[in-house]
C-alpha cells in the first residue's frame, strides 16, 4: 500500500515558537521538517507540507490542509521549552489519545531519538491541540528537545542527520507494520534490518563478513535475483529501531524489512 504523510513545521511567519538566545522554534521545526520529509520521499512515501517557507498558518489552516490531502498521517514537529532555561530536557510526542496507529508510531519515535542520547520523556496524551482534534487521520506532534536547554541543542546540532533519519526510521517501521500480514501463531512478522542488497555475491559476503565480526547476527537472503545482507529477526518493532541506529552510528545505511517468519 502506497502511503500519503502530511508534514507539519509547526509555528511559522510571526509566530516564533519558542524563543532562547536568538534561536527560534519555528527554523528548527522547518529544517527538521523538511530533512524528514525528504527521507521519507526517497523511500516510497507521498509528502505533502503544511509549509515548505517562512509563513504564519493557524492551527486550524494546518489541520485543514492536512484533511483537504487525503493524508494517511499528520505528523507535526515541534521544539519544546520550559519555564527557565535548562530546567528539563528530552524528546516528547503528543497524541489525541493512547491507542492505535498513532500511539504505535509515537513510541517508535520516542525510542529512535532516545537511542541517539536524548532523555525520553514519553508518549502525552493532549486531546486539546487543534492539530491533533481536528485532523481525520492519526496525528502525532514531536517535540525534539527542549530549545531553551544546551544540552538538547547541542545534540539537536551536532547529530541532526542522525535525528532526522531516526525519525524516519521510526515513521517507516510503523507504516510497514501496518502493511504487513496480520501475525499468528503459526506466521509471526519478524523485523529484520537490511544493510545492502547486492548482484554480485561475493560482495554481499564481504559485508556479511564484516558485520559478524563486529558481532552483528548478521545473514545473507537471496532474493528477486539479489543477494540481501541483513541483521536480526525482532518481534518488537521498537528492537529493530534501535538495531537500525546502531548500525547507522556504525556507518551502515539502513532499511528495516518487515516480514513473515517463512520468509
Amino acid at each position: 500500500m502506497a502511503y500519503k504523510v502530511m508534514i507539519d513545521a509547526g509555528h511559522g511567519g510571526a509566530d516564533f515558537g519558542a524563543t532562547y538566545n536568538g534561536r527560534q522554534e519555528k527554523n528548527d521545526n522547518l529544517r527538521l521538517a523538511l530533512a524528514v520529509g525528504e527521507i521519507l520521499s526517497e523511500n516510497g512515501i507521498d509528502v505533502e507540507y503544511t509549509r515548505t517557507t517562512d509563513i504564519y498558518q493557524t492551527p486550524f489552516e494546518k489541520a485543514t490542509l492536512g484533511n483537504q490531502s487525503g493524508a494517511d498521517f499528520f505528523i507535526s514537529f515541534h521544539r519544546n521549552s520550559s519555564p527557565e532555561p535548562n530546567q528539563y530536557s528530552g524528546v516528547e510526542t503528543l497524541v489525541y489519545d493512547k491507542s492505535g496507529e498513532k500511539l504505535d508510531m509515537a513510541e517508535n519515535i520516542n525510542g529512535a531519538l532516545g537511542e541517539l542520547g536524548f532523555q525520553e520523556i514519553g508518549v502525552t496524551a493532549r486531546p486539546g491541540l487543534v492539530v491533533l482534534r481536528r485532523t481525520k487521520m492519526p496525528a502525532v506532534l514531536i517535540e525534539t528537545g527542549f530549545l531553551n536547554t544546551d544540552q538538547d541543542n547541542a545534540l539537536f546540532d551536532s547529530q541532526f542527520d542522525e535525528i532526522a533519519q531516526s525519525i524516519a526510521s521510526a515513521i517507516l517501521g510503523t507504516l510497514d507494520e501496518q502493511t504487513v500480514e496480520t501475525p499468528s501463531a503459526e506466521n509471526p512478522v519478524y523485523y529484520r534490518v537490511q544493510t545492502g542488497a547486492f548482484k554480485n555475491r561475493a560482495n554481499a559476503e564481504n559485508m556479511l563478513y564484516e558485520l559478524q565480526d563486529k558481532g552483528f547476527p548478521a545473514f545473507l537472503l537471496y532474493q528477486d535475483g539479489v543477494y540481501k545482507v541483513q541483521v536480526g529477526a525482532f518481534r518488537n518493532l521498537s528492537n529493530a529501531v534501535k538495531m537500525e541506529n546502531t548500525l547507522r552510528r556504525a556507518g551502515y545505511s539502513t532499511w528495516i524489512d518487515a516480514s513473515p517468519a517463512s520468509y
